[in-house]
């Protein structure tokens, strides 16, 4: 993979730091964002060529990385008009970093391998912090010599890449391992409503979760924010229900009962409603809360 050209598709949150570290890796790199405007500054500030479609993206690269916001984008970015496949050659690999449901991945995958294009769906975990610092873990979906081909790749993007299985497992092990991230999320929100309600020190019951056993990442890195309220995004609260949704979805399709992950949907939907779907998913906590009640 040395001297791969790179096509990068998704310049958000999590796709602008993640090619930063390709760019910073010396990868040459083509990219495409919805905004234009956005992906010319981006390739101003790391020495990248900006494409006016996902197709000339495609015919620049040897691979071509989409992390975009659902299934829907990453189908129309790849196999749509002017879409990746329109432009490629023959062994392209697509990797899609996005997440979204597996039944999606397999049949972008199917369609995809029609055009001689590989696919591997590689979803990731480790919020904006983990790509900022090329410390993500990766789930990897795919067979054993397409994941061998994306390593080198991988190996600067993350600090961990678990080979999950077939094409749209990875998408399956992010789906349920965000469900986790996001009931934890809320249970701790409920305790520091129900801690502020009955007269605690919340800094001091934070010490102490951080400090025993019911200390998680979660309480890590969201219990601060859930008390000052500090909500910048570094996972938008409407990007995790949909991970939830998803996650919902794949537990009914194994006929699984998934009652926590069902109570969690409902809280991230009260938190959206409530106007706080572009704010990290820390804003949980607003469901919890009368409008204009304080937390802290």
């Amino acid at each position: 993979m040395s001297g791969a050209r790179i096509g990068f598709i998704g310049l958000g949150i999590m796709g602008s730091r993640m090619a930063a570290k390709l760019a910073d890796a010396n990868f040459e790199l083509t990219v495409w964002n919805r905004t234009t405007s956005v992906a010319r500054q981006w390739a101003a500030e790391h020495r990248a060529t900006v494409a006016a479609t996902p197709a000339q993206v495609a015919a620049a690269s040897d691979v071509v990385i989409t992390i975009v916001v659902n299934g829907e984008q990453v189908e129309q970015l790849l196999l749509g008009p002017d879409g990746a496949a329109q432009g490629a050659s023959k062994g392209l690999l697509c990797i899609d970093m996005s997440t979204i449901a597996p039944a999606t991945t397999r049949a972008i995958g199917e369609q995809l391998a029609q055009y001689g294009i590989d696919f591997i769906d590689a979803p990731v975990t480790g919020s904006s912090p983990g790509a900022e610092s090329g410390t993500l873990t990766i789930m990897a979906g795919g067979s054993a010599e397409q994941i061998a081909r994306a390593q080198p790749i991988f190996d600067v993007l993350g600090a961990k890449t678990v080979h999950c299985g077939p094409l749209g497992d990875g998408q399956s092990a992010k789906l349920l391992s965000n469900a986790i991230s996001a009931t934890n999320a809320a249970v701790l929100a409920q305790v520091l409503v129900i801690a502020e309600h009955a007269g605690l020190n919340l800094d001091a019951l934070l010490a102490v979760i951080d400090s025993g056993s019911a200390g998680s990442t979660i309480s890590k890195l969201k219990g601060e924010v859930m008390l000052t309220r500090d909500y910048q995004p570094l996972f938008r609260l409407d990007h995790m229900l949909k991970d939830v949704n998803l996650a919902l979805d794949l537990a009914a399709e194994t006929d699984t009962p998934f009652d926590y992950a069902q109570q969690t949907r409902i809280l991230l939907e009260q938190a959206s409603a409530a106007g706080f779907g572009d704010q990290d998913f820390a804003a949980v906590i607003e469901a919890l809360q009368p409008r204009g009640d304080q937390t802290g």
